[in-house]
């Protein structure tokens, strides 16, 4: 199996995903609240079910983990990560910055990324080792000459727990300004120049193993917040830096050391 073939396979879930989930943006639908009490729609399991069927056709040997129907082949060196719509809640709020996840890891390690926008059609591909690509084209990270020059952007406050939050506000409180919201937007557009750092916590394999090729792919860097590159193995906790000369100053400041 080739790479080609594993990008070609890639592209062709992104599409079976936004075929999902066009039709149900900005339209009634059924809303249910998982376990975790984050919001789940007919659009996310449609779009899941989509991809997995597609992969059960051309890739029966591959593991699948899912953000909505777990894992299958959990034992499998090669694994494909789907979420389908990572920023539910801005998709509920028929903003269109919510974007399908798809990763492929060998042996736990991201390979391939995709990061799909399908009501805008933005589609950024990274691969380790590849330029990062937007809609064919290349693109990438920005420097930044100092944190206070920084654009900063994270989901929400409410996603730090206890001191974590402290320390993302002694960080924001560094740089030039502030983003709220988003979700894996703004990997995306950090990869693509217009934002600078982004930090998260908690976050899930599904929420981070497809947005490691992309921001790497155009010359960012993402780790945890101790500086560990980002595998199945990660808790969760997470940088994305467009410009890598400014990764020490973040992780110092979140003051990672020692908790």
């Amino acid at each position: 199996m080739s790479l080609a073939d594993d990008i070609a396979i890639a592209t062709a879930l992104a599409d079976a995903a936004g075929a999902a989930i066009r039709p149900f943006f900005r339209a009634p639908y059924e809303i249910d609240t998982k376990s975790d009490a984050s919001p789940v729609t007919e659009a996310d399991k449609a779009a899941e079910i989509a991809m997995r069927t597609l992969l059960e056709k051309m890739r029966s040997g591959d593991g699948i983990i899912g953000e909505e129907y777990g894992t299958t082949r959990p034992d499998a060196s090669r694994t494909w990560v789907l979420d389908p719509i990572d920023g539910t809640r801005s998709f509920i709020a028929g903003r269109p910055i919510f974007g399908t996840l798809i990763a492929l890891l060998q042996d736990g390690w991201p390979l391939i990324g995709i990061i799909d926008q399908p009501i805008i059609g933005e589609r950024w591909i990274g691969v380790m080792g590849q330029p990062t690509t937007l809609n064919g084209k290349p693109v990438t990270t920005r420097r930044c000459r100092d944190l206070d020059q920084a654009v900063l952007a994270t989901t929400g406050p409410q996603y730090f727990a206890g001191h974590k939050g402290e320390h993302f506000s002694i960080l924001a409180g560094q740089c030039r300004d502030t983003v709220w919201g988003g979700d894996c937007y703004n990997y995306a557009l950090l990869a693509s120049g217009h934002i600078d750092i982004v930090v998260e916590s908690g976050l899930k394999l599904h929420d981070l193993a497809a947005l490691v090729p992309v921001v790497e792919g155009a010359g960012g860097r993402m780790c945890d917040w101790s500086g560990e590159p980002l595998t199945d193995a990660s808790e969760g906790d997470v940088i994305a830096i467009g410009d890598p000369a400014r990764l020490d100053d973040v992780i110092e400041t979140l003051g990672c050391h020692g908790h």
